[in-house]
């Protein structure tokens, strides 16, 4: 996935209200002083959020929306990972898409139809179906993962989620109706060797997950290469859950 636009490096001043956040645009920018961008990210983003790191931005193609910049990027704090992290939860859905069709996932192969955001369960939309005559239809659902507290280690959830564990009880419920269901986790960062789940930030979500494991539903997760040009989705990680 490359960014439609080249992206815009600044520093972060203060992340608020959860959307907001003001940046300085780094010393010789035309754009020059301060502004407001919207971060396309609704969790704690532990570790990624603090004043003074270096984040990148991408200018909106509307020259009239309200917010002109969104956070694409980040570089932790010092102490708290290593390169460049993908914060906007937008890409995943993209990233994976992309990933399958290329057959980073051997698992998900094989599969000749590929649709976005499709109505199922309780009034929800699965973020891929994929499909296949004479293969049960195969139900992904993709989540953001960028936590990162111990060396090596993708974690996820940042916080609760009582959206994500209902998702899991939908997935189980698909496979008991005779389809396939999947949980796709996109790490987005590159400095991650496995991925195991946050069970002490939300024991709730764990929970969900290992009743969701129990009743058929897969779980994989892939790593991304990140640059201020692209997201790429690389290879899969070990799961430890």
């Amino acid at each position: 996935m490359r960014f439609d636009s080249p992206l815009v490096p600044a520093r972060l001043i203060r992340r608020y209200k959860r959307f907001l956040a003001d940046v300085v645009f780094e010393e010789g920018r035309e754009e020059g002083g301060e502004a407001t961008a919207h971060c396309p990210n609704p969790g704690a983003m532990l570790g990624l959020a603090t004043p003074g790191v270096r984040v990148w931005l991408s200018p909106a193609a509307n020259p009239a929306r309200k917010l002109r910049w969104t956070w694409e990027l980040t570089e932790p704090a010092e102490g708290l990972g290593e390169g460049l992290v993908g914060i906007n939860t937008g890409h995943p859905n993209r990233l994976a898409a992309e990933a399958i069709s290329a057959g980073v996932l051997p698992e998900l192969s094989g599969y000749g139809g590929l649709r976005r955001e499709v109505k199922y369960g309780r009034n929800s939309r699965i973020d891929l179906l994929l499909e296949e005559e004479g293969r049960p239809p195969c139900y992904v659902e993709v989540k953001n993962v960028h936590l990162r507290r111990a060396e090596g280690l993708a974690e996820f959830p940042d916080c609760v989620t009582t959206r994500g564990a209902k998702h899991l009880e939908e997935l189980g419920d698909m496979v008991e109706a005779g389809h396939r269901a999947v949980m796709l986790y996109i790490v987005q960062r590159g400095d991650c060797r496995s991925f195991a789940i946050a069970e002490d930030l939300d024991p709730g979500y764990a929970k969900a997950l290992t009743r969701a494991l129990a009743r058929g539903v897969e779980a994989y997760c892939l790593a991304c290469e990140i640059t201020p040009q692209e997201i790429r989705a690389l290879h899969p990680l070990p799961l430890d859950i």
